[in-house]
């Protein structure tokens, strides 16, 4: 299935990220977690693609497996780093061979120990100019990547902007945001994208806090911002895992009905190889849609 064409239906488009664990016990707790979201029935999963390449054969194997043993639409991440030309073609072969029909080519993050990104002998620089090898030899599903916040490469928005227009001329069927935390980025954002002519979907990414350093730091990295409400709620409730957990679900479920209410299409979410706080965010979510359902 296309993930395209879950857009424009009666339902949401809801779907779910992972990534690849190092270890095989950890690919047993991830398709346990798999199993248990699956249970909600989401229009897809992602599965991501290590710095530098370093889970290839590992995410090829992942989505492949998703969608054959349990059942689910997954989508393949796939970045320029480290790879030539011919090594994203033969990359492209094995997951059409598999089964596979929803890419997500991004440029991605240079390899552990490198601060900068390099382009690759005989390779990309760029997501877009994945995107334009991808789209005239395969039949993929393409999704891009995009940010609310403006890039954390880019010196400026407009810049940003700039790239996601060529991103989108390119031929991305539809786009994801970087996660954030405050709905009217995400309204203005797609406000100043459909004046550049971006028309496709745009879905919030979001990731409900379950640790408070983990997601100070991941913030860092990418550029995104915390509201001040926000981290004055996880500070006061630093040491408490439970108490943190509870925070971001509930600031997660009402970022998200904010998002759906204002005519966002889905949500994609940021699971982080874990169920509990997705879920709870999810079943909230539900719980509102059917008492809106049943009292309009």
């Amino acid at each position: 299935m296309r993930i395209i064409d879950c857009f424009g239906q009666s339902r949401p488009v809801f779907s779910f990220e992972f990534f690849p664990p190092k270890t095989d016990e950890g690919v047993r707790n991830l398709f346990a977690t798999v199993e248990e979201l699956a249970q909600l029935r989401p229009s897809f999963v992602s599965v991501t693609y290590g710095a530098g390449g370093s889970t290839r054969a590992l995410t090829v194997d992942l989505v492949a497996r998703i969608k054959q043993e349990i059942g689910l639409e997954a989508m393949a991440h796939l970045t320029c780093v480290g790879h030539s030309a011919s090594e994203l073609a033969g990359i492209l072969d094995e997951l059409h061979d598999r089964g596979i029909e929803n890419v997500l080519p991004l440029r991605g993050d240079p390899p552990r120990g490198e601060t900068e990104f390099v382009r690759p002998a005989d390779g990309f620089g760029y997501a877009q100019e994945l995107v334009r090898f991808v789209k005239p030899r395969y039949s993929f599903c393409l999704a891009g990547a995009c940010y609310p916040e403006g890039h954390v490469d880019s010196p400026d928005k407009e810049e940003d902007l700039q790239h996601l227009q060529e991103k989108a001329t390119s031929g991305v069927d539809f786009l994801i945001t970087q996660l954030f935390f405050d709905p009217p980025d995400y309204f203005a954002f797609v406000e100043r994208a459909r004046a550049r002519g971006v028309q496709q979907p745009i879905v919030p990414g979001i990731m409900p806090v379950t640790n408070v350093a983990q997601i100070e730091r991941f913030t860092t990295m990418c550029g995104a911002s915390i509201p001040a409400e926000l981290q004055a709620r996880l500070d006061a409730v630093r040491d408490d895992d439970e108490a943190v957990i509870a925070t971001g679900v509930d600031w997660a479920t009402r970022q998200c009905r904010t998002l759906l209410e204002g005519g966002a299409p889905g949500i994609h979410f940021y699971t982080l190889n874990r169920s509990r706080a997705t879920r709870k965010v999810f079943e909230n979510l539900t719980n509102v849609m059917l008492s809106e359902a049943k009292h309009p």
